[in-house]
């Protein structure tokens, strides 16, 4: 069995809310007892709504902030042991492709000095070498060797975001994070990135294992191996992505998938869709997280935290799981 190249056990991260009046703040447990791995080359996609915690998930993975608990293995190494100049050496083999191609690139560099940046600042491919270097990642994202030398307002974003992705692998890096790489770009774009992302997987030397960050089920369908749904700050269900889109476990996977539109006409109307709105992280209510909106709680739901279970290759945090 092939080991994980990143390796994640009972991640947990809380922040201090605002302080209103002499009162103590509470904190928010914004990431809570979250594991999973992901394995060299493939895709593992963290998806839930909005607050659900898989953006602070990945920003602990980085080590762009400190969690409170837990431990992060990556190529066999304990990541969180490292010190800055360790852990910064280190940092070329991670990288990260951001949201918004129009605020994540510096507007007054040309494309040329943020292609290369990441090389300078490893002392990577000196002198011409590194010209040469960053014509081969732009033409490797569909871009010419011409754009090295225009800024990014001169791009449409489909093109900008192939740039952060040419920045992203510029280093050659073993892992990448996708934080919600395609949810700023037109519909009509969106293919020909993710087409463009699974095609440098299995292309480019280093063959990056990725960690998408999305709420788009649909892209998440594409591209992602496998697959962890996470609910105010927990993982409750993680598996084989086709598997658990086609029969998911958990009642808040179902919800995720019935909230999603229709592509084909004779695709299941509805399912049962349980109302209302996630707690707030702040005050989440007793027991299950998730029973004031499942359709299928009960009094032990209300009283208890389920812990996940594993089933197969499957693992579902659910006392009363679907069929």
């Amino acid at each position: 069995m092939t080991e994980p190249l990143l390796s994640v056990r009972g991640l947990s991260k809380s922040f201090e809310t605002a302080r209103r009046g002499f009162a103590k703040p509470p904190r928010v447990k914004a990431v809570q007892d979250v594991s999973f791995d992901v394995a060299p080359a493939k895709t593992v996609a963290l998806v839930g709504e909005s607050g659900s915690g898989k953006t602070t998930t990945a920003r602990l993975v980085l080590r762009l902030v400190e969690p409170d608990a837990g431990s992060v293995s990556f190529d066999g190494v304990d990541w969180l042991a490292l010190d800055r100049t360790s852990l910064n050496r280190r940092r070329k083999d991670l990288s990260v492709v951001f949201q918004d191609p129009a605020t994540s690139l510096n507007p007054r560099m040309t494309v040329f000095d943020i292609v290369s940046e990441p090389l300078a600042i490893h002392g990577l491919y000196p002198g011409k070498e590194r010209r040469e270097k960053v014509r081969e990642l732009l033409l490797s994202v569909g871009l010419p060797d011409s754009a090295a030398e225009k800024t990014p307002r001169e791009f449409s974003g489909g093109q900008r975001q192939r740039i952060g992705i040419a920045r992203a692998l510029s280093t050659s890096p073993r892992f990448v994070v996708l934080d919600e790489p395609v949810s700023a770009l037109d519909v009509s774009v969106r293919a020909q990135i993710l087409n463009l992302l699974r095609d440098l997987q299995e292309e480019t030397p280093s063959h990056p294992a990725y960690l998408f960050i999305g709420h788009d089920l649909q892209v998440v369908r594409e591209i992602a191996d496998r697959t962890a749904v996470m609910y105010l700050g927990r993982i409750v269900e993680e598996g084989p992505t086709a598997g658990l889109f086609e029969a998911p476990r958990h009642p808040y996977t179902s919800l995720l998938l019935a909230s999603q539109p229709r592509e084909t006409p004779d695709e299941p109307k509805s399912r049962a869709i349980p109302q209302g709105e996630p707690p707030s992280p702040a005050s989440p209510p007793p027991g299950c997280a998730f029973h004031p909106r499942c359709p299928s709680a009960r009094a032990r739901c209300r009283d208890e935290r389920p812990e996940e279970r594993v089933e197969g290759d499957r693992r579902v945090a659910c006392f009363f799981p679907n069929g």
